[in-house]
């Protein structure tokens, strides 16, 4: 599993990918009381709303910073 503390190492594809889950799971953490329980390998494992939403931002910056190259 990658560590999310330095996505410097995601190359763009892990990037897309990672957004796709954390707009997933914003969306279910909004939708719903209670979620459904992530398995503790999965990347998102014990994350909040409000630490998704941060991380999604932290994953569009890396994502414009490897397009401009």
């Amino acid at each position: 599993m990658k560590n999310l503390e330095n996505m410097d190492n995601f190359d763009l594809k892990e990037l897309r990918g990672l957004r796709i889950k954390l707009n997933n799971r914003i969306k279910s953490l909004e939708s719903f009381g209670k979620p459904k329980d992530l398995q503790p390998s999965h990347i998102l494992y014990g994350k909040e709303l409000q630490e998704c939403k941060d991380l999604l931002d932290e994953v569009k910056r890396a994502e414009k910073k490897l397009i401009k190259g």
